[in-house]
């Protein structure tokens, strides 16, 4: 098992209690809400050879939004398919765990012995199947006597940290804190790699400075975004500039640990706050400062809508964003710094209108910024296009490059070269389908609800995650280009306050914010934590102190977070609504 393998999508192991093995209950009832998501992967698992990140995150979304019987189904039919695949055996076993108390009394031990039985066989052959019964093990009440065996798996994975994601390990972390009796097994655990808190912003990656290839070095962690320093014979180059001096300060200083070399010039992929921020610092020796031709309209626009949500960047959003290049680019150019040649070129790519692809040739490198952004451009800004990805795409496909470096962590470990041809057969047959339903003048709701997942990714399993990624932020750009503020279904012809639509469901509960709390604890516990969230925030505006009302909200705020904890702009979001931080692994 590789870091590339599981770093971006490893999915929720740090499993909740398994209960007390007393009585007998029923499990929640059906959710409201379709996840599309889980629908999506589980037909990809379903392929030959999918990926243990495609594997571990349909866990993830059974687990996250309480479908245990399904997952229990799910991978046990997958185990007797394909006996050659550890993992399904293990999680397997690991939900026939987490279903024990929904078992009859004089049955509930032997079904739970069975389950470890499953898991044994996954662990035997599989490093991540044994972190899974080390998890199980640690939660399960001491007479079962696999406390031991817990201890000795989690140690196992502790010790071989190098071949798992951070991530992961905090979750191995607490659950050998659960074996030894010092922390509950019902606690939510997060496995991402990522970190969040209201004064440092989030981060993608712990800090660190790596080198992708000779010469090359990215300031990973530093910031919201990286910043790369490329070396040349008396020189170097930088790409990007960070959010702020100080996190851009952070980051330059990690590089000076290897390289004296001044910065002879500054290349900015595009103006996104977390990209120029800190250009005053890096560009600080009177670097030459490039970008593409369209960076003050981009500037412009970005600074006349900054996040809304200060989680994005914490203490350090910008107010305002300022930043002069002093060359622009056109046209495609080459630039040579110090005897090394950066090949630049302009592309409308699926963030921004200034995207600025910069190719080495002769060290196959290409740094393509956010131009493989899942979200299609910024949420909160009019920007960004499918068109654009696509097209970028061509282009680098054209360069041939052996290495692209993106302007995140997760985009450069799950965006390579190698599912470029695939990912774009996939967007264009969701481009195609997409297109239609506008034609055919379907609400967006019904357009996502089509849940298209192409079959030609069967033969490419690297491909699923990226494009899964992308698939619900590709549908809601296109419909928000295309579409008016009268929608297909009639939305948006009236449009009403919260206060007015929670006067209204306050009506219908008949002023009872114990109904209220009743229905939102029932969405949670049924997995439809957006929806509870949703009339949580309703029967708050009408009933802010009610405190069993605000519980729930809290709970549905928590279920969202352990769902989304591998979708970065969404966990940003619902952590600052919750109020709540996650430290660095």
């Amino acid at each position: 098992m590789t870091f590339r393998t599981l770093t971006l999508l490893i999915a929720l192991f740090a499993l909740a209690a398994l209960g007390s093995l007393g009585c007998a209950h029923s499990p929640p009832g059906p959710a409201l809400t379709r996840n599309l998501d889980l629908e999506a992967l589980e037909i990809a698992v379903r392929f030959d050879n999918p990926t243990p990140s495609v594997v571990m995150n349909l866990a993830n979304q059974y687990l996250a939004t309480s479908r245990e019987h399904e997952g229990h189904a799910y991978f046990c039919e997958r185990s007797r398919a394909v006996p050659k695949r550890p993992l399904f055996s293990a999680l397997c076993g690991v939900f026939q765990a987490r279903t024990a108390n929904e078992v009859p009394l004089l049955d509930r031990v032997d079904w739970v012995e069975d389950a470890l039985v499953k898991l044994d066989r996954g662990a035997s052959q599989d490093g991540l199947s044994r972190y899974l019964r080390g998890v199980v093990c640690a939660a399960l009440p001491t007479r079962f006597e696999r406390t031991q065996q817990a201890v000795a798996d989690l140690e196992w994975v502790l010790e071989h940290a190098k071949s798992f994601p951070p991530g992961l390990l905090r979750g191995a972390e607490h659950a050998l804190r659960v074996a030894r009796g010092q922390a509950r097994p019902d606690e939510p655990v997060f496995v991402t790699n990522f970190s969040v808190a209201a004064k440092p912003g989030f981060r993608f990656a712990r800090p660190e400075l790596v080198e992708p290839a000779p010469g090359i070095f990215v300031a990973r962690g530093y910031d919201f975004a990286d910043i790369a320093f490329v070396l040349t014979n008396d020189g170097a180059v930088a790409i990007d500039a960070g959010t702020s001096d100080k996190n851009a300060a952070a980051a330059l200083a990690a590089f000076r640990k290897v390289s004296a070399a001044p910065i002879r010039s500054v290349l900015l992929t595009h103006a996104h706050w977390d990209h120029v921020g800190g250009l005053s610092t890096i560009a600080a020796g009177g670097a030459e400062v490039i970008a593409q031709a369209g960076f003050a309209a981009e500037l412009a626009r970005a600074s006349t809508a900054p996040p809304s949500f200060r989680y994005f960047f914490g203490e350090h959003t910008p107010a305002e964003l300022d930043a002069h290049p002093q060359r622009l680019v056109e046209k495609p150019e080459s630039l040579v710094v110090s005897g090394t040649r950066f090949d630049l070129y302009p592309a409308f790519g699926g963030e921004t209108d200034d995207a600025l692809i910069v190719h080495l040739p002769d060290r196959g490198v290409t740094f393509v910024g956010d131009a493989f952004m899942p979200y299609f451009g910024a949420p909160f800004l009019s920007e960004g296009s499918v068109e654009g990805l696509l097209a970028t795409i061509a282009l680098v496909r054209s360069l041939h490059p052996s290495l692209l470096i993106h302007g995140h962590p997760p985009l450069t470990e799950n965006f390579p070269v190698a599912v470029l041809p695939a990912l774009e057969a996939a967007i264009r047959s969701l481009h195609q389908s997409t297109l239609a339903a506008l034609k055919r003048g379907r609400p967006l709701s019904e357009a996502l609800g089509e849940n298209l997942m192409p079959a030609s990714l069967a033969r490419h399993p690297d491909a699923v995650l990226p494009f899964v990624l992308m698939r619900e932020n590709l549908v809601k750009r296109m419909y928000q280009q295309r579409t008016g503020y009268w929608q297909p279904d009639g939305g948006g012809i009236e449009v009403f306050s919260r206060a007015e639509q929670a006067a209204a469901l306050d009506l219908v509960a008949g002023g009872s914010p114990e109904a209220l709390t009743r229905a939102v604890r029932t969405l949670s516990e049924r997995g439809d934590h957006a929806l509870a969230l949703h009339l949580a925030d309703l029967g708050l505006a009408r009933h802010p102190a009610h405190t069993d009302l605000v519980a729930a909200r809290a709970r549905a705020l928590t279920g969202l977070r352990l769902k989304n904890q591998f979708n970065p702009f969404k966990f940003i979001v619902y952590s600052e609504l919750a109020g709540a931080q996650l430290a660095p692994p």
